[in-house]
C-alpha cells in the first residue's frame, strides 16, 4: 500500500507541474499566474476539489502521442467563495498553450453539467491559443459541446468568464455566451482571427492589443464588462462580484449582514439636482448614498458611460441598479446604452434580482449615425427587457423623463411596480424650447419666452403624471433609500402570471 500511495503522490506532483517548471517560469515572466495559482486565489483556502487531474488527450496525429501531459491543459473542479459553492475551470497555458482538445473539452463539459444539475455558478479562467489544431474536427466538436452547454446553462446558473491571457478562435465564443466577461489589462486579448491572419486577409497591420485588447473590448466592442490591472486584482474583484449573485435561478439573491440603517436619510440629496435643468450632476453619488455602505459593483463602467449598470445592496440583499448618467451625453439613451442596460436587466430578471432604476433622460440620441446604426431596434431591446421582466421593479425619476425614453426607462407602462418621482422631476414629451417652437410656431419668436415659461409651469413637474397614477408618489430626495427599501419589502413575494409561450423573440 505504501508503494501505491507514493506512486499516487508522484503522479499528483507531476500533474500539478503542468507543462513543467520552465514553462511556469515563462508564465510568471509574462506577469501572469498559473492556472492553479489563479484557482487558489479565486477560491476559499483549502476548498478546491479537483476532478480529472489525470486525463490525457487521445490524439495520435503529428507526433502528439509523444506529448501527453496529465490534465491536458485545463484544471477543473469545485470549491467555495466565501462559503458558497462554485464550479471552476482554468485553462493552463503551460500545457500545449492551453489549447482545446477533445479530452480538454470533455473535462469542461463535465463541470458545466454538474453545475446545472447541482445549481451552482460556473467560472471559467481563459488563457489559451484556441483549438488543438493537431486534433482537427475532434477539437471543433469539443468547442461545440462547450457552446451547447453555455446555452443550456444560460438563465439556469450564472456564468462568468475571466480572460487572463490569449483567447483566440473558437475559444472566444464560450465567453461571449456567458453572463459576464472580465479581462486583465496588458496580458489578455480576445479575437476570432489573430493579427497575422488579419494582415493577410485585410492588409491591416495591428498588434494583438489593438485588435482585441482589454481597452478595445471594454470601451468599444462591449465584449468585456470590465478590466483589471493584474491577475490578483482581477480575481479579488470576481470574488466580490460573486457575493452579489444567487447560486441559480431558483435561489433568492444572497443576503449579507449589514449595519447600515435602511431608514438612514441623506439631506445632501435634496440639493443633488441643480436648479439649472441643463447642468449635469453625478448620478453615481445618488446610487452610493442609497445603497448599503456605498458598496457598488459596476458592470460595463467604461462602455456607454451615459448609463450606469451594476449591483448594490438594500438591507443586505442584492439589487440591480440601472441609472441614466447626466455627466455623460446628458444621460441620453443611444444604441450602446440601450444594449448595455437591456443585457443587464435581462440578467437580473433571470436570477431573481430586483431592479431599481434612476431616471434622468432627455430622450433618445438624434442623428444619422444613430438612426442608421439601428437605434430603433437597439432602443426596443431595452423596452423589451423592462416589459418582460417579472422581478420587483422600483423606479425613481430624479429630473428629466422626456419622450419615448420616459416610457422605456421602467415606467409604469413597462410593468414597473412602484414609481416614485422627486419634486424636481420633469415628465413631458420633450423639453420646453422644442415643444414651444412646435406648438406656437405661428406666434412668432417674440412670443416664445412667455410660452416657454407657460409650458414649464404646466408640464415640467411630476404632478400631471401623478394625477393619472403613473407616479405612485412624489417623494423627498433625502428619503429615497427608505422608500426604496420599503417598496422592496412590499414586493418580496411578488408573483406574475405568464401567458404560455415557448420563448419570446427579443429584437436582436
Amino acid at each position: 500500500m505504501k508503494d501505491v500511495l507514493e506512486e499516487l503522490e508522484k503522479r499528483r506532483a507531476q500533474a500539478k507541474l503542468g507543462g513543467g517548471q520552465v514553462r511556469i517560469d515563462a508564465q510568471h515572466a509574462r506577469g501572469k499566474l498559473t492556472a492553479r495559482e489563479r484557482i487558489e486565489l479565486l477560491l476559499d483556502g483549502g476548498s478546491f476539489e479537483e476532478f480529472d487531474m489525470f486525463v490525457e488527450h487521445r490524439g495520435t496525429e503529428f507526433g502528439t502521442e509523444k506529448n501527453r501531459i496529465p490534465g491536458d491543459g485545463v484544471v477543473t473542479g469545485w470549491g467555495t467563495i466565501n462559503g458558497r459553492m462554485v464550479y471552476v475551470y482554468a485553462k493552463d497555458f503551460t500545457v500545449l498553450g492551453g489549447s482545446t482538445s477533445e479530452a480538454h473539452a470533455q473535462k469542461i463539459c463535465k463541470i458545466m453539467d454538474m453545475a446545472m444539475q447541482n445549481g451552482a455558478p460556473v467560472i471559467g479562467l481563459f488563457d489559451s491559443g484556441g483549438a488543438r489544431i493537431q486534433e482537427g474536427v475532434a477539437a471543433l466538436a469539443g468547442f461545440g459541446e462547450i457552446f451547447k452547454r453555455n446555452v443550456l446553462a444560460s438563465g439556469v446558473v450564472p456564468q462568468i468568464s475571466v480572460i487572463m491571457g490569449p483567447c483566440a478562435g473558437g475559444d472566444v465564443y464560450s465567453p461571449a455566451l456567458t453572463d459576464f466577461v472580465f479581462m486583465v489589462q496588458g496580458t489578455s486579448y480576445m479575437f476570432i482571427t489573430g493579427p497575422e491572419v488579419t494582415k493577410t486577409v485585410t492588409h491591416e497591420d495591428v498588434t494583438p492589443e489593438e485588435l482585441g485588447g482589454s481597452k478595445i473590448h471594454t470601451t468599444r466592442s462591449s465584449v468585456a464588462d470590465g478590466a483589471y490591472e493584474n491577475d490578483i486584482t482581477c480575481l479579488e474583484e470576481i470574488r466580490r462580484l460573486y457575493d452579489f449573485l444567487p447560486l441559480n435561478n431558483r435561489d433568492a439573491a444572497p443576503k449579507w449582514p449589514v449595519e447600515d440603517d435602511p431608514r438612514r436619510q441623506d439631506l445632501s440629496l435634496d440639493t443633488l439636482v441643480p436648479d439649472n435643468a441643463n447642468k449635469p450632476y453625478d448620478m453615481m453619488e445618488l446610487i452610493q448614498k442609497v445603497i448599503d455602505e456605498g458598496d457598488f459593483f459596476e458592470i460595463g463602467e467604461a462602455f456607454a458611460r451615459n448609463i450606469i449598470t451594476g449591483f448594490g445592496r438594500i438591507e443586505g440583499s442584492t439589487v440591480g441598479f440601472v441609472a441614466n448618467q447626466p455627466m455623460a451625453l446628458a444621460g441620453v439613451l443611444d444604441s450602446d446604452a440601450s444594449r448595455k442596460a437591456a443585457r443587464f436587466v435581462r440578467f437580473c430578471d433571470c436570477f431573481n434580482i430586483p431592479l431599481v432604476t434612476f431616471v434622468d433622460v432627455p430622450g433618445f440620441m438624434p442623428g444619422t449615425a444613430q438612426e442608421h446604426g439601428g437605434i430603433i431596434k437597439h432602443g426596443a431591446k431595452l423596452l423589451f427587457a423592462y416589459a418582460e421582466a417579472t422581478v420587483p421593479k422600483v423606479t425613481v425619476i430624479t429630473r428629466k423623463a422626456y419622450g419615448g425614453a420616459y416610457d422605456v426607462m421602467a415606467s409604469k407602462h413597462m410593468r414597473a411596480d412602484v414609481n416614485y418621482a422627486w419634486p424636481s422631476a420633469q415628465i413631458a414629451v420633450m423639453g420646453p424650447k422644442g415643444a414651444v417652437e412646435i406648438i406656437f410656431k405661428k406666434e412668432g419668436p417674440e412670443a416664445i419666452p412667455a410660452r416657454i415659461a407657460e409650458y414649464e409651469d404646466r408640464f415640467l413637474n411630476p404632478f400631471i403624471a401623478a394625477s393619472r397614477g403613473y407616479i405612485d408618489d412624489v417623494i423627498r430626495p433625502h428619503s429615497t433609500r427608505w422608500r426604496i427599501a420599503r417598496a422592496l419589502r412590499m414586493l418580496k413575494n411578488k408573483q406574475v402570471a405568464q401567458i404560455w409561450k415557448k420563448h419570446d423573440n427579443i429584437p436582436l
